[in-house]
């Protein structure tokens, strides 16, 4: 099993309003993407300086899970939508 996880810091402008809307869209795509097996979106609740606004974590059965995952249409939608409302992520890739 590959996890996958991703957070991302957001601009300040329409900040929760954009948090929700990507939450919503990151959690449509297991339904979408077949070699996704699992996602949970969590909005940070510390507010402390050194958190992220948001992480993901999402589990494939292999790396080719994960790379079929990367260019598939549904999460190049997303990804569109986050680079426009975020300034920053940082990822980690493991095997379990």
């Amino acid at each position: 099993m590959l996890v996958h996880i991703v957070m991302f810091q957001f601009k300040e402008e329409n900040k929760e309003a954009n948090m929700a809307a990507v939450k919503v869209m990151l959690e449509a795509l297991p339904s979408k993407i077949p070699s996704l097996k699992k996602m949970e979106v969590g909005i940070d609740i510390s507010k402390v300086e050194r958190s992220f606004d948001m992480v993901l974590v999402s589990h494939f059965d292999d790396q080719e899970g994960l790379d079929s995952y990367a260019p598939h249409l549904a999460h190049q939608e997303v990804v569109s939508v986050i680079k426009e409302v975020t300034n920053l992520s940082k990822v980690v890739d493991y095997l379990i």
